[in-house]
């Protein structure tokens, strides 16, 4: 009996012994993957943070332009760069819309901003031009805010050493050489101008910051992708299966195939007009309903009719003395161009890749461009009461647009 009791007491030490050894295993564990855990998220905040050469760079280039733009939208044909941007505004016509009380009252008068937009479209006051200023202030401020929001404001999934900025600093170098030139361009007939041509020293200004700040982001972008690869390569591959079970993606697949669909629609026919308003002003696409009163509304045929039509007959005489008209719609277009380059490369060229880095790359760019689909739905709504007076019905671009901008927000914020 004794002897029974004994057997009984040493098996019970010795499990007593064997569950002490595994519950100081599992902590040994624990504290393991805790110290782990502690040194990626201090390795993440060594990555966290864009060179401060690159950030310095974007403030100062993107956010004069930036600073140009937002006059566009809020202050269209006001000048606040002395003379040679005075010389700009009355270049593209931009003052016609400035009106300033005899008592120089700026608060109470139609000093550019959203006030000046009327509910009815006359030859007089001219709404399909002040649309055409209103989209390329609001198409720039899209494109700048692109590159200075994620670098001044990061948000805490996105690391630049991780490469999560890079594809969006190769789609701003690209348009920033488009812009510059596209300014390019004009700087003859600005400099041959006359009064006009102090102008052309604003616009040599923003091609120097254009390029420049386009060589600085194509340095970073290579030195991001680099870095980006090494930290892959020292994360290893992760211990789930490559295809997620839930979703069906693996590192190979589109980020989120909504907002590739959403985009290809939505964006692609964006690209599509825009695309014709920068290499083809003035040319009608018979497939688009009532492109022919676009237009006429927004004065392409002014300054662009194109050859054998009646609008050549009627206004090619005076073509030449819309040339600025032609320089703000260009713009515009090229500006929406650039904002759909930015979606497109999120919809096509990123992938999911490893720990997430695709979703973390396509974020930087929904996040900003939710908010330029946004503003640019705005503007066509308080322009859509002047566009029916002319024939145009905008609802069709509005819900496009407000159902990009949702399905954008959602997958950026959510």
């Amino acid at each position: 009996m004794g002897a029974k009791r004994r057997s009984t007491i040493t098996t019970v030490v010795k499990e007593a012994k064997k569950a002490s050894g595994a519950t100081t295993n599992n902590a040994a564990q624990q504290e393991l993957l805790k110290a782990k855990a502690v040194a990626k998220i201090q390795q993440l905040k060594a990555l966290h943070l864009a060179p401060l050469p690159l950030v310095l760079t974007v403030l100062v280039c993107s956010g004069f332009m930036w600073m140009l733009a937002f006059r566009d939208l809020m202050a269209t044909g006001r000048p606040i760069m002395g003379r040679m941007d005075e010389a700009m505004q009355l270049f593209t016509k931009s003052t016609d819309f400035f009106q300033v009380r005899e008592d120089g009252n700026y608060f109470k008068s139609v000093s550019g901003g959203l006030s000046a937009v009327r509910s009815v479209t006359t030859d007089e006051n001219n709404m399909g031009g002040l649309f055409v200023r209103k989209v390329a202030g609001v198409a720039a401020i899209a494109a700048h805010s692109q590159k200075l929001m994620p670098l001044l404001f990061p948000s805490n999934d996105a690391h630049f050493g991780c490469g999560h900025f890079t594809p969006m600093l190769v789609a701003a170098a690209i348009g920033n050489v488009a812009l510059a030139t596209l300014h390019m361009l004009y700087l003859d007939d600005l400099r041959s101008s006359g009064e006009f041509s102090e102008a052309s020293s604003l616009v040599t200004i923003c091609i120097g910051m254009l390029l420049v700040e386009a060589l600085v982001m194509s340095i970073y972008a290579l030195i991001g992708y680099r870095t980006g690869k090494a930290w892959l390569q020292r994360m290893g591959r992760p211990d789930k299966p490559e295809i997620d079970e839930k979703t069906g993606k693996g590192p190979n697949s589109l980020v989120q195939k909504i907002v590739t669909r959403t985009v290809l629609i939505v964006s692609g026919l964006i690209t599509l007009v825009a695309g014709r308003d920068l290499f083809m002003p003035g040319f009608i696409m018979s497939a688009l309903p009532a492109d022919d009163i676009y237009l006429e509304w927004t004065g392409a045929f002014f300054h662009s009719p194109q050859p054998n039509t009646p609008e050549a007959e009627e206004h090619g005489m005076e073509s030449a003395f819309f040339i600025g008209d032609k320089y703000v719609a260009q713009q515009a277009a090229l500006c929406l161009l650039i904002g759909c380059l930015y979606k497109l490369i999120t919809a096509f060229h990123i992938r999911v890749g490893l720990h997430e880095v695709g979703m973390n790359q396509a974020k930087v760019i929904w996040r900003v461009q939710s908010v330029g689909d946004g503003m640019l739905c705005f503007m066509c709504r308080i322009f859509a009461p002047a566009a029916s007076t002319a024939q145009l019905d905008l609802r069709w671009h509005l819900m496009c647009l407000a159902y990009e901008t949702f399905i954008l927000a959602l997958y950026a914020y959510l």
